[in-house]
């Protein structure tokens, strides 16, 4: 029975290994919402937009006008590639090969070869405080 207990051991502390690796995978692939900050986030507010990340998934989340945003798969379509938002032109780009996406996520210019996968914005009021931006999935 002595011979036995190293290897019975082993082998439990491998299956509780894999079976809490493969629970936090399956935790993290089926997050429904993601808290993206508030409206009034200084990283919004300068560059417009911002990566938040919805699950192991990257997501951009672009504030389009005064308390509109829009969220949409920050993987580029062509080569998975991330994406970011470039203000001045209002669209969102990728700098690997030129992509170009507008504000609806559709893709207008370059290679990628269908738009971006679009995700649900949703402002939350909490009190005094500024509206939580919340992203869910479509």
């Amino acid at each position: 029975m002595s011979s036995n207990a190293p290897a019975a051991f082993n082998r439990r502390a491998l299956i509780n290994w894999f079976l809490g690796t493969s629970m936090g995978a399956l935790v993290l692939s089926n997050t429904n919402q993601v808290e993206a900050g508030q409206v009034n986030d200084p990283q919004l507010l300068d560059k417009g937009y911002k990566i938040v990340h919805f699950g192991a998934d990257p997501v951009i989340l672009v504030k389009a006008a005064d308390n509109d945003f829009r969220a949409f798969s920050a993987t580029c379509t062509h080569l998975d590639c991330i994406v970011g938002y470039q203000k001045e032109q209002t669209r969102i780009y990728c700098n690997c090969h030129g992509g170009t996406y507008d504000l609806q996520g559709r893709n207008v210019a370059g290679p990628p070869p269908r738009p971006l996968t679009p995700y649900k914005v949703n402002l939350v009021a909490k009190g005094s405080d500024p509206s939580l931006i919340v992203v869910s999935k479509a």
